[in-house]
């Protein structure tokens, strides 16, 4: 049975653009090309439905459990409809969906209590918290469900509304979950706009905005917070990684080669915390290229909706075409492919997953975040090296150290430069911890509290001490 569609949208002239299926490459629905002008009435209405939403906290917290149940129990038409526009394997959007729901339930039972502030002052002060208004979120095609409700889950519990916009190529189930939310959320607490550009840049400038959260390129990210400072509105910025993994020399390669190998590939490697490069030490580095490459080889790719994928295909077009050129660029200066380095035959955007060797550290595929099946292994001589190395991009998300001795590993993981450090991992979150990158890959912090507060404001009251 095909998943219910979403209302139609109001357009310009009823303007829509096609949504392709990555692993046909062929479109095979549609999706509304909503205008920049547009956007006037849909911030007025979050703005007007506010008013009422702010004011009821418990209203608040009923409303989002039942958003989460009424997720939970569209599963099954949410999933096939993900797979279908994005690629992953339908295990793994139903995964999508069972931490967007989670999230919604973890969201519901914050309490952002009161703070009294005690400072010898014959006044008692109290810091309480405010919402901040309308808020806008610009969300990529990588995790569009389970990264839209980390930004609306927080935004709606603190007591703000939200206008979210979906990446174009992977709008259809952003917009079915706006129709499944809506059934517990009162009218204009959470808006689904879809369109091709202008709108995002449109959205982010909007005076009527006051919070502008984006996850997306660090290229992307600039532009959207250039935008938003023309109304000085907040912004909170979920950039690119370029995630290193670095293999000490106590490491039992065999033992954590499958782990390794999926923090590297999961959805395809298309995951901002990804593991995207190895650094292994000199001694061990075929061994480690040898155990990475046996499973490249033999994991199953292909559409996800075939129950036996393991690999998708690459999200879209311009994606593969970038995956592409880094590869083709690396093996140019050569680097060795153990496995893959080709863009696999038939129709689809389907990439064999690639373990490079022997690749230069100034190549592309190293310094740049490449976002697909794709992982470059490189040696080095002492751990010095490999934590100079590790810290040198402007990128800042994540990193993560493979060893047996514990001490030793977190010791080497505490000299990363990165906002999350994993030991024998990688990429594994809890929805309480904070999630946030330095450098140039990100502005703010998500997740957990931390997540709820970037979405309040404090208000501070004194009065007298009673005589």
């Amino acid at each position: 049975m095909p998943a219910p569609r979403p209302p139609r949208a109001p357009g310009s002239c009823g303007a829509r653009f096609a949504v392709l299926d990555p692993a046909t490459g062929e479109a095979f629905d549609e999706a509304p090309d909503q205008q920049p002008h547009e956007l006037d009435a849909v911030v007025d209405r979050a703005h007007q439905a506010w008013r009422s939403w702010r004011a009821d906290p418990a209203a608040r917290t009923t409303a989002l459990r039942a958003a989460a149940d009424a997720v939970t129990a569209a599963g099954a038409d949410l999933a096939p409809l993900l797979t279908r526009e994005q690629g992953k394997p339908l295990a793994e959007s139903y995964a999508e969906i069972a931490r967007t729901a989670a999230r919604l339930r973890y969201y519901a039972e914050l309490d952002p209590a009161p703070r009294p502030i005690t400072d010898g002052r014959p006044v008692r002060s109290e810091i309480r918290w405010r919402a901040l208004g309308p808020v806008a979120a610009i969300v990529p095609w990588n995790f569009p469900l389970q990264l839209a409700s980390a930004k609306f889950a927080p935004a709606l519990a603190a007591g703000n509304t939200m206008v979210l916009k979906p990446s174009p190529f992977t709008p259809l189930a952003t917009r079915l979950l706006g129709t499944v939310l809506s059934t517990a959320l009162p009218k204009d607490v959470l808006t689904i706009v879809t369109g091709r550009e202008p709108l995002g840049a449109r959205l982010a400038s909007h005076p009527g905005i006051r919070h502008v959260t984006f996850t997306g390129s660090i290229p992307t990210g600039r532009a959207v917070a250039e935008a938003a400072a023309a109304s000085l509105a907040r912004v909170t910025l979920e950039l690119g990684g370029n995630d290193a993994a670095i293999l000490l020399d106590d490491v039992d390669v065999e033992r954590i080669a499958d782990r390794l190998f999926w923090a590297a590939f999961r959805n395809c490697g298309q995951v901002c915390m990804a593991v995207k490069r190895v650094y292994a030490p000199a001694r061990l580095h075929s061994h480690v290229v040898e155990a990475l490459a046996q499973r490249a080889k033999t994991v199953v790719v292909g559409a996800g909706l075939d129950p036996g994928s393991q690999l998708g295909p690459v999200s879209n077009a311009p994606q593969l075409a970038r995956v592409e050129r880094c590869t083709a660029q690396a093996l140019a200066d050569g680097a060795r492919a153990a496995a893959g380095g080709h863009r696999l035959d038939g129709p689809g955007y389907f990439f064999a997953p690639t373990i490079l060797a022997d690749v230069p550290p100034d190549s592309p595929v190293v310094t740049e975040e490449q976002f697909g099946p794709v992982l470059p292994v490189l040696p080095y001589k002492s751990v010095d090296e490999a934590i100079e190395a590790a810290n040198g991009t402007g990128f800042g998300l994540g990193g993560s150290v493979w060893g047996t001795d514990l001490d030793r590993a977190e010791a080497v993981a505490d000299r990363l430069e990165c906002g999350t450090a994993w030991i024998n991992h990688h990429a594994e979150l809890s929805l309480a911890q904070p999630f946030a990158g330095i450098k140039e890959s990100g502005v703010g912090v998500a997740g957990g509290p931390w997540g709820l507060y970037q979405n309040l404001r404090p208000f501070v009251v004194h009065r007298p001490q009673e005589a």
